[in-house]
C-alpha cells in the first residue's frame, strides 16, 4: 500500500472520530475529505468507544466491584467518550415524533434543546436496557465482545441510513455532511457486521437479521414522520441498534 491510500484511511478514521466522539485528537488537515465519504470508518470509532468502556469495566472488576456497578461505570465511560451525542439524538427524536402534530412541528421540537417527557422516558429506558444487559454478562471477555459488537455494528448502519433517506432539512449537520456513496455504505455495514461474529456465528446471523429489521422499520418511521433523516434520527438509529446487540449478547452469553 502506498502512502496516499494509507493517509486517506487514517484521515477518514480521524475525521469520523472528531465527528462521533469528543476524544482529544491532534489537529489534522482534512482538506479534500468529506464526512460523508469518511463514515465507512464509523464502526472503527465504535470499536474505540467500546474498548474504552471495556477497559473501565475490567479495571472496576479488578478492584473488586460487582457486575452491576462495573457495568454502570462502563456505560458511563462510553457516554462520556461521545458526550452523549447519540443519546441526545434519541431524546430529541422521540420528543419530536411523539409531541409534534405536523412535520414542521416535529422538526421544530427536535431542534429545541429542552427535553420533554417522551425524550426523558426514552433515555431512561435506553440506559436501563443497556446497563442491565451488560450487568448480565459474567466475564470481562464477554463484556468486551458485547461492547465491540454493539458499538461497531450500530455505527455501521449510519452511512446506509444517510444514503437511503433524504435529508429532512435543507440545512443542519446531516444535510451539510451530504450523502455517502454506495461503496461507503457497503463498507460501513460490512465492517459493523464483521464484529457481530464476536457473538458466534448463529448469534451473529440472528442479530444481523434483527438489525436489518430495525433499520428498515425505523427508516419507514422517519419517512412517515418527517420525510427523511436528521442528525437526531441518526442518533436514535444508533441507540436502538446498540440496545439490540447488547440484549442479544445477554441472551447468547448467559
Amino acid at each position: 500500500m502506498n502512502g496516499r491510500p494509507r493517509n486517506r484511511i487514517i484521515s477518514d478514521i480521524a475525521l469520523s472520530l472528531v465527528f462521533l466522539t469528543r476524544l482529544p485528537l491532534p489537529h489534522m488537515d482534512f482538506s479534500g475529505r468529506s464526512l460523508s465519504s469518511a463514515l465507512w470508518a464509523a464502526p472503527v470509532v465504535g470499536v474505540v468507544v467500546a474498548l474504552i468502556g471495556g477497559i473501565v469495566f475490567a479495571v472496576a472488576a479488578w478492584l473488586g466491584l460487582s457486575l452491576a456497578p462495573a457495568a454502570a461505570l462502563a456505560l458511563t465511560a462510553t457516554m462520556l467518550t461521545t458526550f452523549c451525542l447519540h443519546e441526545d439524538g434519541l431524546g430529541d427524536t422521540v420528543d419530536g415524533f411523539g409531541g409534534g402534530s405536523t412535520r414542521e412541528k416535529k422538526l421544530e421540537i427536535m431542534r429545541d434543546s429542552r427535553i420533554g417527557t417522551y425524550g426523558a422516558a426514552a433515555l431512561g429506558l435506553s440506559i436501563l436496557l443497556r446497563w442491565t444487559a451488560l450487568a448480565d454478562l459474567t466475564s470481562v471477555s464477554q463484556v468486551f465482545c458485547a461492547l465491540i459488537a454493539a458499538h461497531a455494528a450500530s455505527r455501521g448502519l449510519i452511512p446506509a441510513f444517510m444514503l437511503f433517506l433524504p435529508s429532512a432539512r435543507a440545512e443542519g449537520l446531516a444535510a451539510n455532511a451530504g450523502s455517502p456513496s454506495y461503496e461507503t455504505a457497503i463498507a460501513g455495514a460490512a465492517l459493523g457486521a464483521l464484529t457481530l461474529l464476536l457473538l458466534g456465528m448463529p448469534g451473529a446471523l440472528a442479530t444481523g437479521i434483527i438489525l436489518g429489521l430495525w433499520f428498515f422499520a425505523f427508516r419507514k418511521l422517519c419517512l412517515a414522520q418527517i420525510g427523511g433523516q436528521t442528525g437526531d434520527t441518526i442518533g436514535a438509529l444508533q441507540q436502538g441498534a446498540e440496545i439490540i446487540v447488547l440484549l442479544a449478547a445477554s441472551a447468547i452469553f448467559v
